[in-house]
């Protein structure tokens, strides 16, 4: 009888070791170093393991390439992605579908910044007077540091940015690119315009010697993108769960972390204008 009980157990403990959700993990683009970003998201990963029932993992990656290789492979099944790097991974994912997104998303813009030394001032478009300076995108991949801000600069002046500027470099982050230019390393840049709102809130920027001096019009950016199979995997209805916990994230703490003022509801059509211009700029086959 005892060895009858003691099988019973163990088949239940294998059955239910075979049958135990893996775990949920997602990423978030590198807009900022990675010890930021730890900071983060670890506080999104617990409140989701909460909101989902089910262990949940953030896991951070090196670059936006890396974000993308990550959600194709399924080594991450949710991420929060920019606008044109949401739109690769669905491309190279079918079925993936942008859950969410910021409130501010909608209606996303770039800021140039300039370094105090060029004598420029804020206006209400690019002056001929940039011509020569050096200038810093952000990540090669990104929406608000390098697609948006390389098709204004060639809508205005219908080169490419190595034919505007002496020279061109790309920072990596857009917390690296305020840097670059306070610094002077860059006369000119151009990054996502929350990240630059948070970092002269938190003082971190010395406004005495950079500033903003153009921002785009806007465009559609960020979004958070889940896998399209997840129902199979954990269940019927999980994915209307996983936005349900994203779209009801409140908690001003949270929300920080991205920064946002909340979340509202996404879908891929919304980014179709990204797609267009990555077209057209020649970052998207």
């Amino acid at each position: 009888m005892f060895r009858i009980l003691v099988r019973g157990l163990l088949l239940m403990l294998l059955t239910g070791a075979v049958n135990a959700a893996p775990v949920f993990v997602f990423t978030a683009i590198p807009d900022q170093d990675e010890t930021q970003l730890k900071l983060r998201f670890q506080k999104i990963a617990d409140y989701l393991q909460e909101e989902l029932q089910t262990e949940v993992r953030f896991v951070p990656v090196k670059s936006y390439a890396a974000t993308i290789t990550a959600f194709r492979n399924n080594q991450v099944q949710l991420a929060w992605f920019g606008g044109l790097s949401g739109v690769k991974a669905r491309e190279l994912v079918p079925g993936s579908i942008a859950l969410a997104q910021g409130i501010e998303d909608p209606e996303f813009k770039s800021f140039f910044i300039a370094n105090s030394s060029t004598g420029l001032m804020p206006a209400d478009s690019l002056p001929e007077s940039v011509r020569d300076l050096t200038f810093t995108f952000g990540s090669k991949g990104s929406t608000s540091g390098r697609l948006m801000p390389e098709y204004y600069l060639r809508e205005t002046f219908g080169e490419s940015p190595n034919d505007v500027f002496s020279r061109v470099g790309f920072s990596g982050n857009h917390s690296r690119t305020i840097a670059l230019v306070e610094s002077g390393a860059y006369q000119l840049g151009a990054l996502n315009y929350k990240v630059w709102e948070a970092a002269v809130a938190d003082g971190n920027v010395d406004t005495s010697k950079v500033q903003v001096i153009w921002e785009t019009p806007t465009y559609p950016d960020y979004q958070w993108t889940l896998r399209g199979d997840m129902d199979a995997v954990y269940g019927e209805g999980f994915s209307d769960r996983v936005q349900q916990a994203l779209l009801k994230m409140t908690d001003p703490e949270l929300l920080r972390s991205f920064p946002r003022s909340g979340f509202i509801p996404a879908s891929n059509d919304d980014f179709e204008p990204v797609r267009k211009v990555a077209k057209a700029v020649g970052l998207l086959d």
